[in-house]
């Protein structure tokens, strides 16, 4: 195995975990090549969920994918760690030492060698610098802290419930900064939380006692997305009950309140902070690479970073020029998806001698689940170039789709089929929100 072409992927995410699936099931079990995935955590859960995980209308354990099992399946190897850095010259990804939750070290740092690279780390959460973002607002990066935010979540209400036993003001407020997909999908299933619960013995709270606001800067929420999807966007969480407080810039986050920049204080025991993402600090420190302004790796179109063929990104960590844009592809789910797909062809045929394949991205459309009320959107023709505005239940059954296909990709048909019928069974078991 030693003399075999080594591709290392660090990050395993939807787009990384796709490409070790396909490139394992191909090059790795017929021993054409080795293939090594390295990530931070021990599983993986589809990043586009983490808000239903931090609601508790998901249950992550029932969505989670262990790393470990999953490579001795499809053939490939698996690295727990995080990348610190990167020695081009003796191409070696360097690891940074793992610690448990008590701060002991578990595996010290160590070096991996490879033939071919690829950096698909994802993107984390931007505050802009917001004085009080760091120290007092919730984010939904990573699994732990949709977890943690479910647990907030959870005591939140049970002080509220008390405090109304009690005959106190139990007014609870919370704020999401950000009515980008993730805010506005995030503020849904809040609602939905708000309305279930008390079903589980919070019955002295009421959904009107709990007020959501969703808080953007632009002039409207999902501003990257088509007008109408914006404006349906808009009436739903109005007739949910949410607050939409568009043109909004944050100036400030406190400890129970946001401060907006015409200076109004709004009340917030709970502060999500969902306005933006951007690379991780890392890739702007990595022996020479070139990046852009938001620490995205500079690619060219077939994803091999400007300094190095032998070095791939793709993902919201990578920024890939688009054919007759002056925009690269957009952070998408949709996108890592498309790229990993491209990637896998180029790496299969760079271990032939054969040329790497150029990315074209192609926008499929957009689509904002409401929880269990409902989901809009719009789908793109890829023909026509139109988009077809939809809503309700068709809508919802293309929004599901999404995260189904993303199981193909890691189980195939099969074994996706046989998840489905599980989901429903223990959806038609167990309570509609996790209760701790």
């Amino acid at each position: 195995m030693s003399n075999l072409h080594h591709i290392v992927v660090v990050g395993g995410g939807a787009g990384g975990l796709e490409l070790v699936t396909s490139l394992g099931n191909r090059l790795g079990k017929k021993r054409k090549a080795r293939v090594t995935l390295v990530d931070a955590s021990l599983t993986h859960v589809w990043k586009p969920l983490l808000h239903e995980v931090a609601s508790g209308s998901l249950d992550a354990n029932a969505n989670e994918i262990n790393y470990r099992a999953h490579a001795r399946k499809h053939h490939y190897e698996f690295q727990l760690g995080r990348m610190g850095g990167l020695d081009r010259e003796c191409k070696e990804v360097i690891i940074d030492a793992f610690h448990d939750d008590e701060g002991q070290e578990v595996v010290p740092e160590r070096r991996i060698s490879y033939d071919t690279l690829v950096i698909a780390v994802g993107s984390t959460a931007n505050d802009f610098g917001t004085p009080g973002a760091q120290e007092h607002c919730l984010f939904l990066d990573s699994l732990r802290q949709a977890r943690r935010f479910h647990n907030l979540m959870l005591n939140a209400f049970l002080r509220k419930n008390h405090e109304a036993m009690q005959g106190k003001d139990h007014a609870l407020n919370i704020s999401i900064i950000g009515a980008g997909a993730t805010g506005v999908e995030l503020a849904a299933e809040l609602r939905l939380a708000s309305r279930e619960l008390p079903v589980y013995g919070m019955n002295h709270l009421q959904a009107s006692d709990v007020s959501i606001s969703v808080i953007e800067a632009a002039d409207r929420i999902l501003p990257a997305l088509p007008g109408r999807l914006s404006s349906a966007a808009t009436r739903e969480l109005e007739r949910q009950h949410v607050k939409v407080l568009a043109g909004q810039p944050v100036s400030e986050v406190r400890e129970n309140s946001v401060v907006m920049k015409d200076g109004t204080e709004l009340p917030s025991e709970m502060t999500i902070w969902a306005a933006g993402i951007k690379a991780p600090a890392f890739l702007s420190d990595l022996d020479g690479l070139e990046v852009n302004r938001g620490n995205q790796l500079v690619v060219e179109q077939t994803l091999q970073t400007t300094q190095d063929a032998d070095i791939f990104a793709f993902g919201d960590c990578a920024a890939c020029p688009q054919p007759e844009s002056e925009r690269p592809v957009p952070p998408r789910a949709q996108a890592a998806h498309q790229q990993a797909d491209a990637l896998y062809k180029t790496l299969c045929n760079r271990l032939e001698g054969k040329e790497a394949v150029p990315f074209v991205y192609n926008d499929h459309g957009s689509l904002i689940n409401f929880s269990r009320y409902t989901t809009v959107g719009n789908l793109m023709g890829n023909l026509s170039g139109r988009s077809m505005y939809i809503e309700g239940k068709v809508a919802r059954l293309f929004y599901l789709s999404l995260y189904r296909m993303h199981q193909v990709a890691l189980h195939g048909m099969i074994r996706t089929g046989i998840i489905w019928l599980m989901d429903r069974i223990s959806r038609a078991m167990h309570p509609r929100l996790k209760l701790h």
